[in-house]
């Protein structure tokens, strides 16, 4: 039996999904730019009526809003949180589903370790992130082209848009913790939506008192696209905590999960 196959197929409905998702919500927001940036000056008068905290909080910058990269790097907030959910829903339930639908006793009386089940379930679940971040990155970068302005650089636009990927990982790790720490999960979307939202709370929190440590509790907040608009670049310290996090998360997963009592009911 082909435990990756078989749980890619099983989640494929999902990824077509949260790729259409993704790609609207992208969509949407840039299909709005031209509109706003022939209103520039009108629209940067409204948005300097909000307090500054709440500005800083959004990721709004007066001094780019009106520009593709500017507009992107805003919008990108809402596309990071969706694309987060997608991970996290997708992490939890990929190794908890054996309990609800009660064939985790079939599963392990097959032919394959454990370390082997856990692998195959981790590499379907980052593939089916790949799939939808690849589909996504080709449809809106096409997209950005089309409207593209004097500050439009396609390869810093790739950076801002692959940390989706790199933030997806931690929560798929998050998820899959979660996954073999919970005895029964009823509602997989519910703390899938629960923890990413609590988190998001956290960065718009940390924004607007401007605590910069913020950035090493929250994911969204791991990766300045600001940043990265200006210098075309990550920052490799950020990278390396992702890493550590995310191999600490995993470690501690499957040790859990190898030392565990499963049962079906």
């Amino acid at each position: 039996m082909n435990i990756f196959l078989h749980e890619l197929k099983a989640i494929r409905k999902s990824t077509l999904l949260w790729t259409c998702s993704l790609v609207a919500i992208a969509s949407l927001f840039l299909a709005m730019f031209p509109g706003l940036s022939s209103d520039a000056e009108d629209f940067k008068q409204v948005l300097a009526g909000y307090p500054v905290a709440l500005r800083d909080a959004l990721g709004m910058s007066l001094e780019t809003i009106t520009t593709l990269m500017g507009f992107y790097t805003f919008a990108f907030t809402y596309i990071l949180v969706a694309s987060s959910i997608q991970a996290m829903n997708l992490g939890t339930s990929i190794l908890s589903k054996e309990i609800r639908e009660k064939t985790a006793d079939f599963l392990l009386t097959k032919p394959v370790s454990r370390t082997q089940i856990l692998t195959a379930k981790l590499l379907a679940a980052i593939t089916s992130l790949l799939i939808t971040q690849v589909v996504y990155l080709l449809i809106v970068s096409i997209i950005a082209v089309s409207i593209q302005d004097a500050t439009f650089e396609l390869g810093t636009f790739l950076l801002i848009s692959l940390t989706a990927f790199l933030v997806q990982l931690i929560f798929l790790s998050i998820g899959y913790l979660f996954s073999v720490l919970l005895p029964r999960i009823r509602s997989v979307l519910a703390i899938s939506v629960g923890t990413v939202i609590g988190f998001f709370m956290i960065t718009l929190f940390g924004s607007a008192v401007g605590d910069k440590a913020i950035r090493l509790i929250t994911p969204f907040k791991l990766y300045d696209t600001s940043y990265i608009r200006v210098h075309s670049s990550y920052e490799g310290f950020y990278i390396l905590v992702e890493v550590i996090f995310v191999a600490i998360i995993l470690l501690t997963s499957y040790v859990i999960y190898l030392k565990k009592d499963i049962h079906a009911v």
